[in-house]
């Protein structure tokens, strides 16, 4: 039995020629998976190899938390200063009601005055007295010197002028503001604690204590 042409070859020393390989087919899942991205082969560029660094990640280092000391501290600060502001509103509240009730006052005092002052025009005699820190002075007449050292007569500061009033006048105008009294003479008073009593007794106009 004669060998075949095939064998022949091989007999010689030839080799077979490879059969091609099969690939296996897929199914259709496995062909929709492949399709889609699997995110592998799209690294992120690396700084330094021309892509731009990576942000930092939010929130860096954790704060540390405070301490309950630190939280009463801050506590304490915050009523300190709710305090004084408090204070401060207060004071101005009373300031501007001091404010209010003087010029009250002051108005009622003007109109209480009206018609009631004595001095004389022709008066010639000055009478000086310590009032707001300053040595003021009023004129009067010997009668009206000897009274207002007597006490029975009494001096009254109204918008800047000095009135003469009698003690009863003098009297209710410190009742209605007490601040306008300029000159109340007590006459039990010994005689040395008025200086000024005496009209030879002269000082500057502009002496100021």
């Amino acid at each position: 039995m004669t060998d075949s042409l095939r064998d022949q070859l091989l007999g010689l020393g030839f080799k077979p020629a490879p059969k091609p390989e099969r690939k296996p087919e897929r199914r259709p899942d496995q062909r929709r998976d492949a399709q889609k991205p699997t995110g592998k082969g799209t690294a992120h560029p690396k700084p330094g190899h021309g892509g731009k660094p990576r942000p930092p990640q939010s929130g860096g280092k954790p704060r540390p938390k405070r301490s309950q000391e630190d939280i009463d501290l801050a506590k304490a600060y915050a009523i300190r200063a709710q305090r004084e502001k408090d204070e401060r509103i207060e004071a101005e509240r009373v300031k501007q009601e001091e404010a209010r009730l003087r010029r009250e006052a002051r108005a009622k005092l003007d109109a209480f005055l009206q018609d009631k002052g004595l001095n004389d025009a022709e008066a010639d005699i000055a009478r000086h007295f310590p009032y707001g820190g300053k040595i003021k002075r009023i004129y009067v007449n010997a009668t009206q010197l000897k009274a207002l050292n007597a006490g029975e007569l009494g001096v009254v500061q109204q918008n800047g002028r000095y009135l003469l009033v009698t003690a009863a006048v003098l009297a209710e105008a410190e009742a209605i503001f007490a601040p306008a009294v300029a000159l109340k003479v007590d006459p039990d008073a010994p005689a040395d604690q008025d200086p000024y009593a005496d009209p030879q007794y002269q000082v500057p106009d502009d002496l100021v204590w």
